[in-house]
């Protein structure tokens, strides 16, 4: 036998997965609550001993960690258009998995630069303007940030006439210059940036507290946690040498607080009368829906859904409603009975953060008229093809209703311009274990395919 542990330091719980690479099996996982406000390590050692009690004493060759703990990534972003230069800044940072904590266009105000002072970002990520283009922007915005505490890292990603300029005005701060995420109208260029935020992320995160002790156990701390379970999605989707992949996917992982969305697609126009607007997405795309959780934002879910589909969904009235919602945001660990009124509502609930989410996830698609006759305008990914969805979170995890609720990510006839998977396989990660798969593909990526085929628990067809 040949162990490795993979661990997932969680904003609220530390879990593991421990997996035999020789067998390509897993040998147990566990999960212990995240214990940042006093020492992360005693987390680590709580449920490595529940993993003990699974699979006895086991002696590891390597231990690979990946973390969203201490809150995760926090980044604020600014660039010139919103739907340019802006969009590319957010997507660079969501692909990384960092966590969007404000995006502003134009030029920054005294007003921002105070917002930007109490919202204490992990990194500042700076753009704006085309190669050989638009320089007063980004000039503006570096001047009036260098006007803050030094406190945080800033990465120049913009136009690269002004880059080193921006560099000199910021001085005091640890600053990192990156190639432009969009050095040409309409072209990305988001690797570098996103290849930076994860090594400063990864410096920053071990500062968490105990987090620097319990790295002396591991092997290597890789990468935050969201950016971990897009590389798993990458490999069970494209595959690797020596193992095909599943195909095009999408996933949702529904949290308690928010709800991320990934899908792995092309997503470009499939009729020759469709024409692309905005900006082209990547293959490999991460979105947060920080309004939408089972618990910290049920209210989220509520304001997107509206009451009247959620008691229709849930068989509830629209007070008693009102009354849960607001029992569950107070009481978070709150875990519904079997038949239960809070069984119904997470059903709702769930079913609703789904639709919302993958219908903000995906692109759209509207009709017009041209002298050429009709024409249809697609914006963001075309999905409708995608044959697979994975779940995961305990809400889709602990219920016999996983179907249901995963066949909300699916196309709606009465949302025709929603352009989500018409049809799908529903597959569901009952074990969590997608982050660790991310972990352990960097190193056995056909072991972790392998496990993932086999362990995502296929769900049926749904359309």
């Amino acid at each position: 036998m040949r162990a490795v542990l993979l661990i997932d330091f969680g904003s609220t719980y530390t879990k593991l997965t421990a997996v035999d690479v020789e067998a390509e099996t897993l040998l147990g996982t566990a999960a212990a609550y995240t214990t940042v406000e006093t020492d992360i390590g005693d987390g680590l050692t709580e449920a490595r001993r529940l993993l003990e009690a699974q699979t006895g004493p086991v002696d590891y060759e390597a231990c690979y960690a990946c973390s969203s703990a201490a809150g995760g990534l926090r980044m604020i972003t600014s660039g010139l258009v919103p739907e340019l230069t802006g969009e590319a800044a957010k997507l660079a940072s969501l692909g990384a998995g960092a966590k969007v904590a404000g995006i502003y266009a134009f030029q920054l105000t005294e007003d921002d630069i105070e917002d930007i002072r109490a919202a204490r970002p992990d990194i500042f990520l700076l753009v704006g303007g085309t190669d050989g283009g638009n320089t007063e922007c980004i000039l503006h915005n570096a001047a009036m940030l260098a006007k803050l505490p030094p406190d945080f890292p800033v990465i120049v990603a913009g136009n690269r006439t002004a880059a080193r300029q921006c560099q000199r005005l910021l001085e005091g701060f640890e600053v990192h210059v990156c190639p432009n995420v969009m050095p040409k109208f309409g072209v990305l260029n988001i690797e570098p940036t996103q290849s930076k935020i994860r090594e400063i992320f990864l410096r920053r995160i071990i500062q968490a507290k105990g987090l620097s002790r319990a790295a002396e156990l591991l092997s290597d701390i890789m990468m935050p946690t969201p950016s971990a379970v897009l590389l798993a999605m990458e490999l069970l989707a494209k595959g690797c040498e020596g193992e095909s992949g599943i195909g095009e996917l999408l996933a949702v992982d529904v949290g308690g607080a928010t709800t991320d969305v990934y899908s792995i697609a092309d997503g470009m126009p499939q009729q020759m009368n469709t024409v692309y607007k905005g900006l082209p997405e990547p293959y490999a795309k991460r979105t947060v829906e920080g309004d939408i959780g089972m618990r910290y934002s049920a209210q989220g879910i509520v304001d997107a859904a509206g009451l009247p589909r959620l008691s229709a969904l849930s068989g509830l009235s629209e007070e008693r409603l009102i009354a849960l919602t607001a029992e569950i945001r107070t009481h978070p660990d709150l875990v519904p009975e079997e038949g239960g009124e809070l069984e119904q509502l997470d059903f709702a609930l769930a079913s609703c953060a789904i639709e919302e989410a993958v219908r903000r996830h995906a692109g759209t698609i509207t009709e017009t008229y041209t002298m050429m006759g009709q024409t249809f305008v697609q914006e963001g990914k075309n999905l409708t093809d995608v044959g697979q969805v994975v779940v995961t979170g305990g809400s889709l995890i602990h219920t016999r209703r996983t179907g249901e609720i995963a066949a909300h990510a699916l196309y709606d006839p009465a949302v025709p311009a929603s352009l989500r998977p018409k049809a799908a396989e529903i597959r569901v990660d009952r074990r969590y274990i997608l982050s660790a798969m991310g972990l352990l593909s960097a190193h056995y990526p056909q072991t972790a395919l392998r496990i993932m085929k086999k362990e995502l628990a296929y769900h049926g067809y749904s359309e």
